[in-house]
């Protein structure tokens, strides 16, 4: 199901930690980085934090900039993003300051902990999530039901573990400030899991005042039929291939990129490349790669359009191509139509092989743009 844009920000000393053990937060973030953390927030549909950092810094969560304020209004927006938490037990100070500033409260806990929460008079909607708590289903609800297409999680180091670990952030802002804590009992940014292999991509790295700011986004592809964050930038960048296809009336545009699953990228390709008339961009992508690549069986396809099951320019279908190079999955985001072969069902073909194939129908309209023109 389709989740807001998940992204993790943070600030952090030197040796790892996110505060000390001292009853008063420690300030790690210069004052020109706090400001751009109020023009992250200002633009954002909704901010998270976890129960732990309530209790522990009884923050506000505000957008404080009046100009950034007016602006979200300007837009149609709600003054102050949807503030966001997270509590198992529903045990929640309601004096807390996190519950009477900004605009609306929303706390995601399990169906034992609303029961709770409801009754210390909480100012807040209260959703259960049945026994447990799901991240999953949380992303899912504030999504559909709320609306929230930008997500800033704000911590503490076990939410962001979680969402890292599960494939389930898109972006972590990370502040770097010159001092050290050096107190093995003070709160670090991320604890032990299982989290994915690989490096992750930097995207930015810039010095306000004394600190640095590094962005980074995860680039291993998910496991299974459960896709991570890092699925949607890849299906993407197939998507933008499927723009550089030379139009055609008798074929599909279509872009691919074949990743290990480490993150790296293997290989790309789209429809009609190098002059090829009758090329397809698995085919093209594929053929980059030397067969004998031991990255191949544990890497990901990824295609703007399912691989074809049949074709009648070349004697093997993409799906075939995929399957003799030892690929195991594949992602996709829009299932091929009639328009060219009938009853056309790549992805039945490569399930019935043991490949596992997951469909991101949230990219459908970004695959179909470049075959607008074509019937049906």
């Amino acid at each position: 199901m389709p989740h807001p844009y998940v992204l993790l920000s943070a600030a952090v000393s030197l040796d790892g930690y996110l505060d000390d053990t001292g009853p008063d937060r420690l300030l790690l973030s210069s004052p020109a980085d706090f400001d751009r953390v109020d023009e992250v927030r200002a633009g954002v549909d909704a901010i998270l934090i976890g129960a732990g950092t309530i209790r522990a810094d009884n923050p506000r969560l505000l957008v404080n900039s009046e100009e950034r304020r007016a602006a979200r209004r300007a837009a149609g927006k709600p003054e102050y993003p949807l503030k966001v938490t997270v509590s198992g037990s529903g045990d929640l100070d309601p004096d807390a300051r996190f519950w009477h500033t900004g605009g609306e409260k929303l706390l995601y806990t399990t169906d034992r902990g609303a029961e709770r929460a409801r009754a210390r008079g909480l100012a807040t909607d209260v959703v259960p999530l049945g026994a447990g708590l799901d991240w999953r289903r949380l992303l899912t609800h504030l999504h559909d039901v709320r609306g929230v297409r930008r997500l800033m999680v704000e911590g503490g180091g076990q939410i962001h573990t979680q969402l890292l670990t599960q494939g389930l952030a898109d972006e972590l802002q990370l502040v770097l400030a010159p001092l050290f804590v050096g107190d093995s009992g003070a709160p670090r940014l991320f604890g032990p899991g299982g989290y994915q292999g690989g490096r992750l991509r930097l995207l930015e790295s810039r010095r306000i005042e004394d600190v640095i700011l590094m962005r980074y986004e995860p680039t291993a592809p998910g496991t299974g039929g459960l896709p991570a964050a890092a699925d949607h930038h890849w299906l993407a960048l197939a998507c933008d291939l499927a723009e550089r296809c030379p139009p055609s009336d008798t074929a599909f545009s279509v872009g691919a990129v074949v990743v290990a699953a480490d993150g790296t990228e293997l290989a790309r390709g789209h429809s009609r490349e190098a002059g090829d008339p009758v090329v397809h961009a698995e085919e093209a992508a594929l053929a980059k790669i030397d067969p004998a690549d031991p990255r191949l069986p544990g890497a990901t396809v990824y295609s703007s359009l399912e691989p074809c099951a049949r074709r009648a320019s070349r004697p093997a279908p993409c799906a075939r191509l995929i399957l003799d190079a030892g690929v195991r999955r594949v992602v996709t985001a829009w299932r091929e139509p009639d328009t060219f072969v009938t009853d056309a069902d790549g992805s039945g073909l490569l399930a019935a092989q043991g490949v596992v194939v997951v469909v991101l129908p949230e990219h459908e309209e970004r695959a179909k743009a470049p075959n607008r023109h074509l019937p049906g």
